[in-house]
């Protein structure tokens, strides 16, 4: 699927540029349109700019054009940063705000809350400051077209029992501080369009995967202990049910619900891609067994550990609006997605450690903390 980008957008601020997601969008913007991408990303432990740099030395050499490195500006604030926030959003002068940065990782967030809410809301707002300021001080014909895009998660509806979906009218639920600071952000952004008139979109997206995604992950956590031969951890009972998303799905429907999702509206986006943590963890040692087979049974790595606190069930999305409305569906069936992707992972064993080694983060579990425990 090919998103045409209006030719009324010449300028797109992507927060988060430089994190899994952020850095998914800003590749497809710069290899599939000619806007000019000003990436804004505090470039934490998470951030990293590889792929971008790859995607750019490809256009050099497919001989677009030289103009094509101007294409991608890197502009390292941190949303708390209020002031460094209007200062961006000034220099960038967009047409269109993909807003992406967030702290994300849920074990992360058992373990320090703050930071959490400190980027997701705080910096939320701040960035919403800046957008309006900027808004209303714009010519009246790309105040017309301007858009704000807030990305969001399932985990906000809270957890699903065995049966049923989440969809755009689900209450919220959140249930882990990672998801709670994604509501209140939501909730910002719905209020900044009800109160200021500011022009937004939401989405809430399930599970994504893929290539280049932080080695902190359950799929890219599980590729890395196989090749290793360490034991891989498995939650609880195995059973807990996720959707999964093809990361380049998910920039389909990031950039239609941006050039063509109705203001004020929100769509949720998911992969049609449900399965157990533990069939997820067994589809890649069985991937691993046929790839890597001098370490098999891949599969006897496996060892049940204590659950995560406040584990959610179950997530799944129902897509029924962002397709019937935009014509947006998933291409990558979760079977061979998953391939590619430990296959990628397979490959670029030197990136996983070298950004491993940058952030401080080994491997080890992390969001053990319980209510009244250290």
């Amino acid at each position: 699927m090919t998103v045409v980008i209006p030719a009324s957008i010449q300028r797109v601020l992507v927060t988060g540029g430089a994190g899994f997601i952020g850095g998914a969008v800003v590749r497809r913007l710069l290899r599939e349109s000619r806007t000019r991408v000003f990436n804004l990303d505090k470039l934490s432990y998470a951030s990293d700019l590889s792929s971008i740099e790859q995607q750019l030395t490809a256009l050099r050499e497919a001989a677009c054009s030289a103009s094509d490195e101007s294409r991608h500006q890197l502009l390292q604030v941190d949303l708390l940063d209020a002031e460094a926030t209007k200062m961006a959003v000034q220099k960038s002068d967009p047409d269109l705000v993909l807003h992406l940065a967030a702290e994300s990782h849920v074990d992360r967030s058992i373990d320090g809350p703050a930071a959490f809410l400190e980027s997701n809301v705080t910096g939320t707002f701040h960035l919403l400051q800046a957008v309006l300021a900027h808004w209303h001080a714009l010519p009246l014909e790309r105040q017309r077209s301007f858009r704000l895009l807030h990305i969001s998660t399932d985990e906000v509806f809270g957890s699903l029992g065995p049966e049923g979906r989440f969809e755009e009218t689900t209450p919220y639920d959140p249930r882990s501080p990672y998801a709670a600071s994604k509501a209140a952000s939501d909730h910002l952004v719905r209020a900044w369009h009800h109160t200021y008139g500011l022009p937004v979109v939401l989405t809430n997206c399930t599970n994504n995967y893929g290539p280049w995604q932080f080695p902190e992950k359950l799929i890219p956590v599980v590729i890395l202990k196989a090749l290793a031969g360490e034991q891989i951890p498995l939650y609880g009972d195995g059973a807990n049910v996720r959707d999964w998303l093809y990361v380049e799905d998910h920039v389909d429907a990031l950039l239609l619900a941006a050039t063509c999702g109705e203001i004020g509206r929100s769509y949720c986006v998911g992969g049609y891609g449900e399965k157990t943590n533990k069939q997820v963890v067994e589809m890649i040692c069985t991937l691993m067994d046929k790839m890597r087979p001098d370490g098999s049974p891949h599969a006897r790595l496996i060892k049940l550990v204590a659950d995560r606190p406040g584990h959610d069930r179950r997530y799944a999305i129902d897509s029924t609006r962002i397709s019937t409305e935009l014509g947006w569906k998933p291409k990558h069936d979760f079977s061979k997605g998953l391939e590619a992707t430990v296959s990628w992972y397979i490959d670029h064993l030197e990136w996983c450690m070298r950004v491993r080694d940058r952030s401080g983060y080994g491997g080890e579990r992390i969001g053990l903390m319980s209510v009244g425990g250290g």
